[in-house]
């Protein structure tokens, strides 16, 4: 079991709340300036307000692609000694309110005092590589992929479901029709690029310091999640100790951390918080949980378009790139 030694808040402060832009019924998010590109962030801040220190870490990932899963392990395993399983600020903390969004953060109108949180902070973003300040390698970033046709159906899901409520629309028939939404993300057309350049922007970065940059995947994650909190502990300098390992801490934190666990607390649930208030948040906290199940896609993506997406996968990873087109999808 994990011991408790004291008892602090997984914040200083509770992270911004903040609606998100509508400019649209199909995707709830204003457009930026970029190729694909469509995000309330506001990027043009970092560069001069985000400087990370060396010991916190940045989690990254495409939307709807097992954020929320990572957030939860990360926190889990990077304040262990700090509380007990029976007395988690996950029990009664969403994942995102315990690892804010720096979209969130940097999307207002006062610059955020970031060193006033204790070191090592993780801080969490959806943006590509490309568009991060050149401080973000001064600390830990790591990174999730998924089956883009799994992403492609999960973010579908969430996208439909936010238009849905933000258009106050009763029926489903009404929302994001899933054939629209695959020519967009086959086109590239994502809330934060096209998954292709998301992934091999940072998959290169590992390739280049491997010291700084984790690259994991969703499927082997789900495969084997014991294995893979070890070595996400240990990139993030908090590794297991052989005591821990004897005792289960590691599988503690997975069955705290699993979806079945997290998508069943009362935080998670709909738009009520834990004292019985409307929560401010701009997305429903049950919003985040659909499956979290690998190989879905076939119940949604006819043979034809699941070939489309691979054929895109096997042209762009072409040429040199064969060596990473086999880690990424193998």
């Amino acid at each position: 079991m994990i011991e408790t030694k004291k008892s602090i808040s997984p914040m200083t402060t509770s992270p911004p709340n903040s609606p998100s832009s509508t400019t649209g019924r199909h995707f709830p998010l204003s457009i930026t300036n970029h190729v694909g590109f469509l995000t309330s962030s506001c990027p043009s801040l970092w560069p001069s307000y985000f400087n990370p220190r060396p010991a916190d870490i940045l989690l990254v990932t495409n939307p709807k692609l097992g954020t929320t899963w990572l957030k939860a392990l990360a926190f889990a395993t990077l304040h262990r000694h700090t509380y007990s399983l029976s007395n988690h600020p996950l029990l009664t903390t969403t994942p995102h309110d315990c690892v804010p969004f720096l979209e969130t953060i940097f999307n207002h109108r006062t610059i955020p005092q970031l060193n006033i949180f204790a070191s090592p902070t993780i801080f969490t973003t959806h943006l590509p590589l490309s568009l991060l300040p050149k401080s973000v390698l001064s600390c830990r970033i790591v990174y999730l992929c998924r089956d883009p046709k799994d992403t492609n159906v999960s973010l579908w899901s969430f996208t439909e479901t936010m238009s849905i409520s933000l258009s106050g629309a009763t029926n489903r028939n009404e929302g994001f029709e899933f054939n629209e939404a695959f020519q967009l993300f086959s086109q590239g057309i994502a809330p934060f690029g096209p998954f292709w350049d998301h992934e091999l922007g940072y998959w290169n970065g590992s390739l280049r310091r491997p010291e700084k940059v984790l690259f994991l995947r969703y499927e082997k994650m789900m495969e084997d999640p014991v294995n893979h909190l070890r070595r996400l502990a240990e990139f993030m300098g908090c590794p297991f100790s052989t005591e821990e390992e004897r005792d289960g801490v590691m599988e503690d934190l997975v069955g705290l951390c699993s979806f079945d666990k997290l998508s069943n607390l009362e935080v998670n649930k709909g738009a009520v918080n834990i004292d019985g208030e409307t929560s401010k948040a701009a997305v429903a906290p049950d919003y985040y949980f659909r499956k979290g199940k690998v190989g879905d896609w076939v119940n949604h993506l006819s043979i034809e378009m699941a070939e489309k997406l691979d054929a895109i996968i096997d042209n762009y990873y072409i040429d040199s790139r064969d060596q990473e087109k086999q880690l990424l999808y193998s």
